[in-house]
């Protein structure tokens, strides 16, 4: 698959112990974007943050590193962004997700060596 130069990123913001369908969230979604042949996806945990609760998530107090924040990234083609939005809307009870345009410089694979 090539990439235009011209791309989208979509950047999403949960808690790693958000759930959708029996599963955690940030694997539902890269799954779905799998499904939907976009052209990769990054699963990001953070050691600290806080979102619009204001409610402190850190790795350094035992009880609270159980839901540390999660960053899902996705870059494809706006058009195939555009696309996976709705229905990744209706698997996201809290959080944030962002867009933005960005200029993709290489984007390539190994290629499989043959046996």
């Amino acid at each position: 698959m090539q990439l235009p130069s011209e791309s989208q990123l979509l950047r999403i913001f949960i808690g790693e112990a958000d759930k959708f369908g029996g599963q955690p969230l940030y694997e539902a979604i890269v799954h779905l974007a799998r499904q939907k042949g976009l052209a990769g996806a990054t699963v990001v945990r953070g050691i600290m943050g806080f979102g619009a609760d204001s409610r402190m998530h850190t790795a350094k107090i035992l009880r609270l590193s159980e839901d540390l924040p999660i960053v899902i990234e996705i870059v494809d083609k706006p058009e195939r962004i555009q696309a996976i939005l709705p229905e990744i809307d209706t698997m996201i009870q809290e959080g944030m997700v962002t867009l933005e345009n960005v200029t993709v410089f290489a984007y390539r694979h190994k290629a499989q060596k043959s046996v």
